[in-house]
């Protein structure tokens, strides 16, 4: 039976009409691209070429505060967050051009509540390691994330988000190493229009000044709270903390291994179980739906995480959605504990990798995911 007739069939056991199934078939597409994987893989990753920066920016930290390290080296750090300031030409032109900050009146500097609890950590996870910056407090991750995902834009930050990927950040502060780099090695190569022409060529080579890091907060996680979960306050807390940094690690996975990363049920239904595993070393589907919003199925909670990723899924669409969520979830516990942690944790992901939503969803996943949890387990080296 090929995938696409099979995930028909799926579909319409779950209860959906032709229009619906068109519509989750295109929803629930796999984009990850699993195929191109070469063995053998040796975990971890090599790191990217920014996070040799980031060391230096970790270790100058520990002296003068990361905040403080930070905002000398991150354009949108020298700006406030405020209505229609990314259209600002002083904005544009420190953002897009590098241009200096120091004579302009916009430029006042983002005020953090909690400056001195920003912390910097450089993680290794299995995709290598990655900046990671650490709010200290909710108050100062909305703030942290409006000036370097949305240009410093005061747009909403949903209260269940409690991490960013920031990846594609074109950091200044490596253009001008890059250029006083090229020009002592480039005497003869004086003035302005030598150094355009350089950098003419320096953009198409974005590893050499595009970074990707983390931001984390040190809230509830998904905004649940430690009551519902059954642990103390400090306890949640600390857990929170675990399985935000493993589920922006595996989105880190995911990406650099298969070129995907998306907000999407697949992606954080993998994500969160790796957060969960790696915060308690198993697997509890009843955490994951209660952060979807989903604890009290076939009600759905608003503000639950699920919300976030729906997209312009039609109701009828959007409901079966979460039936399939809370099988897929029910499932992969299940089938996580018959593994008795045999397999290792790149195979694990790699394999949940290559299903779809509504596979996972299916009375049958336990055979096709053994199957390829086999495979991958002779191709990764950890």
């Amino acid at each position: 039976m090929e995938r696409q007739e099979l995930r028909t069939r799926i579909l319409k056991a779950y209860g959906a009409n032709d229009s619906e199934t068109e519509e989750l078939l295109a929803y629930n597409e796999n984009a990850f691209k699993t195929a191109n994987l070469e063995p053998p893989i040796s975990f971890p990753l090599a790191p990217e070429p920014h996070v040799a920066t980031w060391e230096n920016y970790r270790a100058e930290a520990t002296e003068k505060g990361t905040f403080e390290t930070l905002k000398k080296r991150l354009i949108q750090l020298q700006f406030p967050i405020q209505a229609g300031i990314s259209q600002t030409e002083a904005y544009r032109g420190a953002t897009r051009r590098g241009i200096p900050v120091e004579s302009m009146a916009e430029a006042t500097g983002l005020v953090l509540t909690q400056p001195e609890g920003l912390q910097l950590i450089i993680h290794q996870s299995l995709a290598g390691t990655i900046p990671v910056l650490i709010a200290g407090n909710r108050e100062d991750f909305v703030l942290l994330v409006q000036a370097l995902t949305t240009k410093n834009e005061p747009k909403p930050v949903p209260a269940s988000m409690g991490a960013c990927m920031v990846a594609g950040f074109n950091n200044w502060d490596r253009i001008r190493q890059y250029r006083q780099q090229w020009e002592a090695n480039h005497p003869d190569y004086t003035g302005e229009a030598s150094w355009m022409a350089e950098f003419k060529r320096l953009i198409p080579k974005k590893e050499l000044y595009q970074d990707r890091f983390m931001i984390l907060s040190q809230g509830l996680y998904s905004d649940v709270s430690a009551q519902d979960i059954g642990v103390s306050e400090a306890e949640w807390l600390r857990l929170s903390l675990v399985i935000r940094l493993e589920h922006e690690c595996t989105h880190y996975f995911t990406r650099r291994l298969f070129n995907s990363m998306r907000n999407n049920p697949l992606d954080e239904l993998i994500a969160d179980y790796r957060g969960i595993v790696a915060a308690i070393g198993d697997y509890r589907a009843d955490w994951f739906l209660r952060f979807m919003g989903l604890e009290s199925f076939p009600n759905y909670r608003q503000g639950g995480r699920l919300q976030n990723y729906r997209g312009s899924l039609s109701p009828g669409s959007f409901k079966i959605l979460q039936s399939l969520v809370v099988s897929a979830a029910r499932n992969l516990e299940a089938f996580e504990r018959q593994l008795l942690k045999r397999i290792n944790p790149a195979a694990m992901v790699t394999t949940l990798c290559c299903l779809t939503l509504e596979e996972l969803a299916s009375d049958a996943v336990d055979i096709a995911a053994d199957t390829s949890i086999r495979t991958f387990d002779t191709i990764v080296e950890t």
